[in-house]
């Protein structure tokens, strides 16, 4: 299969079924024929784990199908990572994530950086159980636009007042963007946290990310 086209549609087809050894193969059989790394990812792997997005929404799809589809995708951006960095696609920011002390849960954090990355984000995982003072040691050195706040249980989301306290008493609440969500996070806690954003999905969650960075760059002069 050399056609673009073809290839296109099975990109998108694969990913969606989360054929993670056929989403690499095809991605290499696009390079080889002179695609760009762009084109295999904003025409096919985004829109593909999109529609996964959409589909779980309407109740289609479960966290399993989710899980795999995001595995599948993740195995092509590896490949893809250091042609997108060679072809200048340009950083829209650092995003730096991690699931909050007590909670163990990673699927929906996953699935956001995948679709951060594959939008143009550098993304720092800290991974699970991500104690307060080690979110703001990981601000201090990598200096990110935006710090991610991963909840699943009901239990942990007090952690997020936690976490923006320690941001406060270490001077560094103005100088990133914070944005919380998982399963039983609504707006309405983002707010009362103190949070600059929510988002319900990874889909939203890129959206809100691009805006918040292009809302605190107009602010700042020149």
């Amino acid at each position: 299969m050399s056609d673009p086209n073809e290839i296109l549609k099975g990109l998108y087809d694969e990913t969606l079924v989360g054929n993670a050894p056929r989403v690499l193969e095809l991605t290499e059989e696009g390079l080889a024929a002179g695609m760009e790394p762009q084109s295999l990812l904003f025409e096919a792997l985004i829109p593909s784990l999109e529609e996964v997005g959409a589909r779980f929404e309407r109740g289609d799809f479960f966290v399993p199908e989710m899980l795999i589809a995001g595995r599948a995708m993740a195995g092509a951006m590896e490949r893809l990572r250091p042609l997108l960095a060679e072809t200048g696609v340009e950083t829209v920011g650092t995003f730096l994530m991690g699931t909050v002390k007590g909670d163990v849960h990673d699927i929906g954090k996953n699935l956001v950086n995948i679709m951060l990355e594959g939008a143009g984000f550098e993304v720092i995982d800290l991974g699970v159980q991500v104690a307060p003072e080690k979110f703001i040691a990981a601000i201090e050195e990598h200096k990110p636009d935006i710090v991610g706040f991963s909840a699943f249980l009901t239990t942990t989301m007090p952690m997020f007042k936690a976490n923006m306290n320690a941001l406060e008493k270490a001077g560094l609440r103005d100088q990133v963007i914070v944005m919380v969500g998982g399963a039983p996070v609504t707006q309405e806690y983002a707010d009362a946290v103190g949070a600059d954003g929510y988002a319900a999905d990874a889909s939203a969650c890129v959206k809100r990310a691009k805006d918040l960075i292009e809302q605190k760059r107009a602010k700042v002069p020149a």
